[in-house]
């Protein structure tokens, strides 16, 4: 089963879902597709055991993560890592919690979210409500930042800066009046780093909780 899920994941790393066949899974281990059927079902649990493989890595790193007397920093540290486990597999963002049935690793992940916000002493429903909204923002920010590397960026015609410049260029030419949120951001847009895009707006989702939590 290890040889076989380590092979999916890496099929998906290099060319995303479509690439992820059992007679392109067969040929890499080197046997028949029909002996891939002993192991999994059909394509959605090898992709579910795939996910789930990946994030047991995160669990790795995150379990070693100690308690500190800050709720908050702790619920950071998990979701920063999450996130840096996604944002380098944008295939993951769409099976992660998909059937905790198969995936232990996800579920694992989802009780130390929740185990965090307890901390908080909020009510079930807004205990519920802020776990998922972060791990919404982290799977969702993710997943998009992890899309495929524009072509031109890829081959080098351009760098990342440069074609995130062109669009700011573009938007710098509307007119103000009409578009006043978007000159207001756009240097901003110029040159931003997506990581630090990505922290900056989980750190305004948590700051909402630590105020919810004060109350």
């Amino acid at each position: 089963m290890e040889a076989v899920i380590g092979e999916a994941v890496a099929l998906l790393d290099e060319a995303g879902e479509s690439a992820l066949t059992f007679r392109a899974l067969a040929a890499r281990l080197g046997g028949g597709v029909a002996s891939i059927y002993w192991y999994v079902s059909n394509k959605d649990e090898l992709l579910d055991r795939a996910t789930d493989h990946v994030l047991g890595d995160v669990v790795a790193r995150t379990d070693q993560f100690p308690d500190t007397d800050d709720p908050i920093a702790d619920l950071r540290a998990i979701a920063v890592a999450l996130f840096d486990a996604v944002v380098d597999r944008p295939w993951l963002g769409g099976y992660l919690m998909r059937d905790t049935g198969v995936q232990p690793n996800g579920l694992h992940l989802y009780e130390s979210l929740g185990r965090q916000v307890m901390r908080l002493g909020l009510s079930p429903r807004d205990t519920f409500h802020g776990v998922s909204a972060v791990l919404g923002f982290v799977i969702g920010t993710a997943t998009d930042l992890g899309q495929q590397i524009p072509p031109e960026v890829a081959d080098g015609t351009v760098t990342g800066a440069e074609y995130i410049t062109r669009f700011a260029n573009q938007w710098r030419a509307l007119d103000p009046d009409e578009h006043p949120y978007i000159h207001y951001i756009v240097d901003e847009f110029d040159g931003h780093d997506d990581g630090d895009q990505f922290r900056a707006g989980l750190d305004l989702l948590l700051a909402g909780l630590r105020l919810q939590a004060d109350e």
